[in-house]
C-alpha cells in the first residue's frame, strides 16, 4: 500500500524472504497491530554497532493510530537498550521533500552523498523505461494481482 501511495512498484515477496534467508538474525521485523491487523512495519538491518532502518510501510487509513511513531520510538530504545551506537535512517532522493521532512522530524542528521558510475557501456542515456512519471502512474493503478507478478518480474531489473 505505502509503495503503491509513492507510485513505486512494490518490492516482491522473495526480495524479502532472501533478506531474512541471507542475513539472518541481522534482519529484524517489526509490526504494530491494532485488534490483530497490521497497522505499520519497518524492517532493519544491523550491521556491527549500527541499525539501518530499510523499509517501512503503514496503512495510510490508520495513521491516526501511531503506528509508526510508535515502532520507530521502540526502534531507538531497543537499539540503546543493546549498546547499538547509530542508526542510519538511509537514503532520501532530493525530490522526496515529505521523507526528508519526516526524517528530519526525528533529529537526524543530513549528509549529502554524491554517486559516481564508471561503465564502458555507449550510447546509454537517459533514465530507464519504468523511472518515467507515467509508467509509474500505470503501475500504481493496476489492480494488486497483476501488479503482484509484474513486480516479481520487472523489480529484478530495476536497480
Amino acid at each position: 500500500m505505502t509503495r503503491r501511495r509513492h507510485h513505486l512498484l512494490a518490492q516482491p515477496r522473495i526480495w524479502f524472504r532472501n533478506l531474512v534467508e541471507c542475513l539472518g538474525d541481522k534482519v529484524r521485523i517489526r509490526l504494530a497491530r491494532k485488534n490483530g491487523s497490521p497497522i505499520a512495519a519497518i524492517l532493519t538491518l544491523r550491521h556491527g554497532s549500527c541499525l539501518v532502518y530499510k523499509y517501512g510501510c503503514s496503512d495510510a487509513g490508520l495513521h491516526n493510530l501511531g503506528g509508526m511513531p510508535f515502532l520507530l520510538w521502540r526502534l531507538i530504545e531497543e537499539s540503546k537498550a543493546e549498546g547499538l551506537q547509530k542508526i542510519d535512517f538511509g537514503r532520501s532522493d532530493l525530490d522526496h521533500e515529505g521523507l526528508i521532512v519526516f526524517k528530519d522530524r526525528l533529529g537526524t542528521r543530513r549528509t549529502l552523498l554524491t554517486y559516481y558510475r564508471h561503465t564502458n557501456e555507449t550510447g546509454k542515456q537517459g533514465a530507464a523505461p519504468w523511472e518515467s512519471r507515467g509508467l509509474r502512474e500505470i503501475f500504481c493503478r493496476l489492480p494488486e494481482a497483476f501488479l503482484s507478478r509484474t513486480s516479481r518480474v520487472i523489480y529484478k531489473h530495476l536497480n
